[in-house]
């Protein structure tokens, strides 16, 4: 395990009820750069998951009690716990997820952001007084905390994606149960060794990790004791776990698939543009669901543009994610590699350009090479759909009227960027993008104080911010009488 300092960390069971659970079924967890085994993790299925909510439902009353700032101090540990052990806690992501050290790191402490950020934010859970139509009434808004909470979480950012949606809800009283990405189930493991090790009650936090994501999924979604389901994956997944919320009308928040544009206006700082768009295309391989997926540059900067941009991809350095200077690490499966490939493919017969890139690495089956596509059209596979892959298609405009009706020409409205420096172009082409978050003249743009989210088909509800205990909280109105 590269010399953790704290072997502990490395767990391979299910966590619930403040207990780790054995199973005779195994699978293994791989490193996707070295394609070698990491772990064996014991396989749970129905029944553990099925555990997992009663032991919540159980832990929910007491937890739910406590003062917010009696669970603020036990977040508060957490997160004191996951910064002390964050180096340990990105090798472990490196070793299952494969991105870079430093990267990898840099999640671990974005996902603990998060857990400080509701430590507090718990706190200010406010409800409100309303003028009653009658003198002899009172009327009290008050909020208070869903239940148990439902997640599913992805193999791409595989301790930030739990940690972003568990300080939330146990910031608002919830309990919760998680079903991590197999790929990557250890990095959720560890948050559990340590959310007991802060004192966070048994049953309160409970990690389920198995093979049968149907059956699994279904539990959590159709459970009659889970109030509440959030997701971050795919929107076709997405829209299956939606159907079947629907059968128990469950609170549901949804983190889908995106297709980020990335547009660079005539009065840009092109420099600064290409800097932003490496970082926000080419981070953790591309895959992630608000990274730069069409880049759109006006047509009379588009050559200096495109030969700037060139020439720092050529400057990315493609390698296993221990390696000192690497920046792009392996893709999570050879799977992963073939979707991209073929995306690329289909679009150089559609009649885009190829000029960097478009292989995979003699470093291994999981490394694609950082990929430049010009000459590309809006309606080519490379640009219609998410890539999830270190591909950077280049679409040239004329106007900005044009540029924003090319941005907006998805079904996805998750994250955009545009750089520009005219106040009148900020404001008018900020307002004219349809997604939830939008990036002027920066490439990265997720913190804890920010709410995360999209529109359209990527999604609902908001994580991060003070709107995000919003969806772990209900709204419950007082008619008081007879004053």
């Amino acid at each position: 395990m590269k010399q953790l300092s704290d072997v502990q960390l490395l767990k391979t069971r299910s966590f619930i009820n403040g207990q780790w659970q054995k199973n005779s079924s195994t699978f293994d967890v791989i490193n996707p750069a070295n394609n070698e085994r990491v772990a064996t993790v014991d396989n749970a299925g129905i029944e553990e998951t099925e555990l997992a909510v009663i032991a919540a439902k159980a832990a929910l009353t007491l937890w739910s009690k406590k003062s917010a700032n009696e669970r603020a101090i036990l977040l508060r540990r957490w997160f004191d716990l996951v910064m002390e052990n964050k180096d340990d806690l990105g090798r472990i992501l490196t070793l299952e997820q494969g991105k870079p050290l430093a990267e990898a790191i840099g999640e671990v402490s974005y996902g603990a952001a998060f857990i400080e950020w509701f430590a507090e934010e718990g706190k200010r859970v406010y409800g409100d007084t309303i003028a009653a139509p009658s003198a002899d009434k009172r009327i009290i808004v008050i909020k208070q905390p869903v239940g148990v909470v439902a997640a599913i979480t992805p193999w791409n950012f595989p301790n930030a994606m739990i940690a972003r949606k568990a300080a939330a809800a146990l910031a608002a009283g919830c309990t919760f149960v998680v079903r991590p990405a197999t790929l990557t189930p250890l990095s959720a493991l560890a948050l559990a060794e340590l959310a007991q090790r802060a004192g966070i009650p048994d049953g309160v936090f409970n990690v389920v990790v198995g093979k049968d994501s149907a059956g699994m999924g279904k539990v959590l979604t159709q459970h009659p004791d889970v109030a509440k389901f959030t997701f971050t994956g795919s929107t076709g997944v997405g829209k299956k776990l939606l159907t079947q919320c629907a059968t128990t009308v469950k609170k549901v928040s949804m983190e889908l698939g995106g297709n980020a544009p990335f547009i660079v206006f005539d009065d840009a700082d092109i420099d600064a543009a290409v800097a932003g768009a490496i970082v926000s295309k080419y981070r953790n391989a591309g895959q992630t669901c608000v990274c730069t997926n069409r880049i759109l540059v006006q047509d009379t900067i588009a050559d200096s543009f495109i030969e700037k941009f060139s020439q720092a991809v050529k400057n990315l350095s493609l390698g296993e994610g221990f390696t000192p200077g690497v920046n792009v690490g392996p893709m999570i499966s050879i799977a992963a590699i073939e979707d991209v490939n073929n995306l690329v493919k289909l679009s150089i017969e559609a009649g885009a350009t190829l000029i960097a890139g478009g292989k995979v690495d003699e470093k291994g089956d999981k490394f694609y090479q950082p990929t430049i596509l010009i000459n590309v059209s809006n309606d080519m596979p490379i640009a219609s759909n998410e890539i999830f892959g270190p591909v950077a298609p280049i679409i040239t405009f004329t106007s900005e009227e044009e540029a924003i009706a090319l941005a907006n020409d998805t079904e996805y409205g998750l994250a955009a960027y545009f750089y520009a420096r005219d106040i009148g172009r900020v404001w008018r082409v900020a307002e004219g993008l349809d997604f939830g978050m939008i990036g002027i003249n920066e490439g990265i743009i997720s913190n804890a104080a920010a709410p995360f989210g999209g529109v359209k088909q990527s999604g609902n509800g908001r994580e991060g911010s003070k709107y995000g205990l919003d969806d772990y909280l209900e709204i419950k109105y007082l008619c008081m009488g007879g004053i």
